[in-house]
């Protein structure tokens, strides 16, 4: 099944800027976001700004079967790149 892949940066309250990609198996700018946003809670930057221009469509790939068990549990899955805690 194919992955929809979101592009997004968020800006802590410390300025700190995070990069990490949504990853949904539908493509939807909403709900991308708003799992941006929970996931940002989930890890103590609940006040971080995330708009929907900054979570940006990027592209489509083939299944990714190291995120499945995620995606089907929550929803989504994040793949941290840049600033993400570990």
């Amino acid at each position: 099944m194919a992955i929809h892949v979101y592009d997004t940066y968020a800006t802590s309250s410390s300025g700190k800027i995070l990069h990490f990609d949504v990853l949904l198996r539908e493509k939807s700018d909403e709900l991308a976001v708003k799992y941006a946003k929970a996931w940002l809670a989930e890890i103590g930057e609940a006040d971080a700004m995330v708009k929907s221009g900054n979570c940006a469509f990027c592209h489509t790939t083939a299944d990714l079967p190291q995120f499945d068990s995620e995606i089907d549990e929550k929803g989504y899955a994040i793949y941290k790149l840049e600033g993400c805690p570990v």
